[in-house]
C-alpha cells in the first residue's frame, strides 16, 4: 500500500511539474539568459553499460536518462531537451580489486564542456569537472575473480558553470 501511495504522488507530482512547465507557444515572452552552476548526479545498478536516471539541479532542473560506460560523448536526455557533453579523464584515479571477495572499486576524476542543447536547451553551454565512483562485485570463476560483474553501483557526479 505503501509503494502505491508514493507511486501515485511520483506520478502527480511528475504531472503538475509537467503542467508547470509547458506553457503554449506565445503565451509568454522569452526567458532571460540564465546563468550558475549546474548540478547533475547520475546513477545506475545495471551490471551492463547503458543508460541511469539523472537528475540535472541549478539553471536547469530535471529529471531524465543519461549514458554510463566509456563513451567519450554523450547526450542527456530531459523532457524538454538534450544536453550533449564531452568529458576527459583526468590523471590518477584507481581500480583495485580485493582477490578474498572479489569486490571492485574503481574511482575517476576529469573534466567535461558541454558541446550542445537542444529544445530548451538550445544555446546552452558550460563546462566543470566531475568525479566517477563505482563498486562491484565479480563472479568467482574457477576460485579467481573474473571481469564479469554480478552486481554493480555505479554514481557520477558534475558540477560546473553553465550559461542558458
Amino acid at each position: 500500500m505503501r509503494k502505491k501511495i508514493f507511486s501515485l504522488f511520483s506520478v502527480a507530482a511528475a504531472a503538475a511539474a509537467a503542467l508547470c512547465l509547458a506553457l503554449p507557444a506565445g503565451a509568454s515572452t522569452p526567458s532571460p539568459a540564465v546563468s550558475g552552476t549546474e548540478y547533475v548526479q547520475t546513477m545506475s545498478t545495471s551490471v551492463t553499460a547503458g543508460t541511469g536516471s539523472a537528475i540535472a539541479y541549478g539553471p536547469v532542473t530535471a529529471a531524465g536518462q543519461a549514458p554510463l560506460g566509456p563513451q567519450q560523448v554523450g547526450t542527456a536526455v530531459f523532457p524538454r531537451g538534450t544536453i550533449t557533453i564531452s568529458h576527459q579523464q583526468g590523471k590518477g584515479g584507481s581500480v583495485h580489486v580485493n582477490p578474498a571477495t572479489c569486490l571492485v572499486t574503481i574511482a575517476e576524476t576529469g573534466t567535461y564542456k558541454i558541446l550542445r542543447g537542444t529544445g530548451s536547451y538550445a544555446g546552452i553551454t558550460g563546462h566543470g569537472t566531475y568525479r566517477l565512483s563505482i563498486v562491484q562485485i565479480a563472479a568467482r570463476v574457477n576460485g579467481a575473480c573474473s571481469h564479469t560483474a554480478i552486481a554493480s553501483q555505479e554514481l557520477l557526479q558534475m558540477s560546473g558553470p553553465v550559461h542558458l
